[in-house]
C-alpha cells in the first residue's frame, strides 16, 4: 500500500446544549450528563512526514497555542505511534478557526484531527474503537470531536451515546477576549456550591441526568423547545470568574436570541436563534455591543473529524 504524503483533516467545534455536573469525586473529577452538539466552526490539522514531531499553528490567537508536548495534538500523535510501534516522525500544522480556550473544545478537536490524520498518513488502520480509546485517554471532550453530530457524554464526558437530531439548529457564538481555565471553572463551581451550604461532593449532589425535554427537542428538530430546555451547570462559575460575560449574554437576548448560555466552561457564549436571517442580525448586534471581540453565525449538527485530502 502506498502511504499518503500529506493528510488534512477538518474537525468541528462543539457546544454543550446541556452540561449537568455531578458532585466532586474523590479523584477530583465530576460525573457529567453532557449533551454535545457539533457546530460548523472548524480547525484543520495537516500531517506530513518529518524527521521528528513538530507543530505549527496559524489563525486567530495562534500565539496562544502551545507548540510543545503539552499540545493535545502532539500527545495524540505520540499515543497512536506508541500503540503501533512507530516513531512519531510527523509535522502537524493546525489551522485554527475554533476559539482558543473558549469552551468549544478547540484543543480536543485538534487532538482528534491529529489522530485521524496520523492514522491515515501512517496507514496504521486503527479501528474506530481504538481511536476512541486513545481519545478518551487524551481528554474528556476528545472522543466527541472525533465522532461529531450529537451525543450524550457520561462519566467525565468521554462515554458517548449518539443522539438523533431531527433538523438544523442556527447558532451565534460570541468570542470573548482571552480564555478561561476549565479546571479553574470547575473549582469555582465547587466553591459556589459550598457557599450555598448544600456541599459540592458526590454525597451532596444528585447524579447528573440529561433532560428528557431537551433530548426530545433535538430528536424532533424543535428549536423553540430546545431553547427552553438548555442549561449549563458551569455557567454561574464562568460568570463569577468573568463577570463581563453577563453583559454579553444580555446583549444577545436583547437582540432577540430566545436562548443564551455559556459554552462549556466558557468564555465563549452561545445563542440559539430561529433561522439564518436572525443569526446574522444577532451576530451583528453582538459585534456592535462592545461586549465581545467578535460574533460568528453557524449551524449544527456538524460532522466529526473528516479527511479532506489524502495525497
Amino acid at each position: 500500500m502506498t502511504r499518503a504524503t500529506s493528510v488534512t483533516v477538518r474537525v468541528p467545534a462543539k457546544v454543550n446544549v446541556q452540561l449537568a455536573v455531578g458532585g466532586r469525586r474523590p479523584d477530583g473529577f465530576h460525573d457529567l450528563a453532557n449533551v454535545f452538539l457539533a457546530v460548523g466552526l472548524y480547525d484543520e490539522v495537516t500531517a506530513t512526514p518529518a524527521d521528528r514531531l513538530t507543530l505549527t499553528c496559524t489563525g486567530p490567537d495562534a500565539d496562544q497555542v502551545p507548540l510543545d508536548d503539552t499540545n493535545l495534538a502532539a500527545r495524540a500523535a505520540r499515543a497512536l505511534a506508541a500503540r503501533h510501534g512507530l516513531d512519531p516522525h510527523v509535522h502537524l500544522h493546525i489551522a485554527k478557526d475554533i476559539p482558543v480556550a473558549g469552551g468549544m473544545a478547540g484543543g480536543s478537536a485538534d487532538a482528534a484531527g491529529a489522530l485521524l490524520a496520523c492514522d491515515t498518513l501512517w496507514g496504521t488502520g486503527a479501528t474506530q474503537d481504538e481511536l476512541l480509546a486513545i481519545c478518551a485517554e487524551l481528554g474528556s471532550d476528545v472522543p466527541f470531536s472525533l465522532v461529531g453530530g450529537a451525543a450524550l457524554g457520561r462519566g467525565r464526558g468521554e462515554l458517548l451515546e449518539p443522539l438523533a437530531v431531527g433538523g438544523t439548529f442556527h447558532w451565534v457564538f460570541a468570542v470573548a477576549d482571552g480564555g478561561l481555565s476549565t479546571p479553574a471553572v470547575y473549582k469555582e463551581c465547587d466553591r459556589l456550591r459550598d457557599t450555598t451550604g448544600r456541599g459540592a461532593t458526590t454525597a451532596d449532589i444528585p447524579d447528573p441526568e440529561p433532560s428528557p425535554a431537551l433530548l426530545e427537542a433535538l430528536r424532533t428538530g424543535d428549536a423553540t423547545a430546545l431553547a427552553a430546555s438548555m442549561s449549563n451547570d458551569l455557567q454561574a462559575a464562568a460568570v463569577s470568574l468573568r463577570p463581563s460575560l453577563a453583559a454579553t449574554l444580555a446583549a444577545g437576548t436583547d437582540a432577540g436570541a430566545p436562548a443564551a448560555l455559556v459554552s462549556g466552561s466558557g468564555p465563549t457564549t452561545a445563542f440559539l436563534v430561529a433561522d439564518a436571517e436572525n443569526a446574522e442580525r444577532v451576530a451583528a448586534a453582538l459585534r456592535a455591543s462592545g461586549t465581545c471581540r467578535t460574533a460568528r453565525a453557524t449551524v449544527g449538527p456538524a460532522p466529526g473529524a473528516t479527511v479532506l485530502s489524502d495525497g
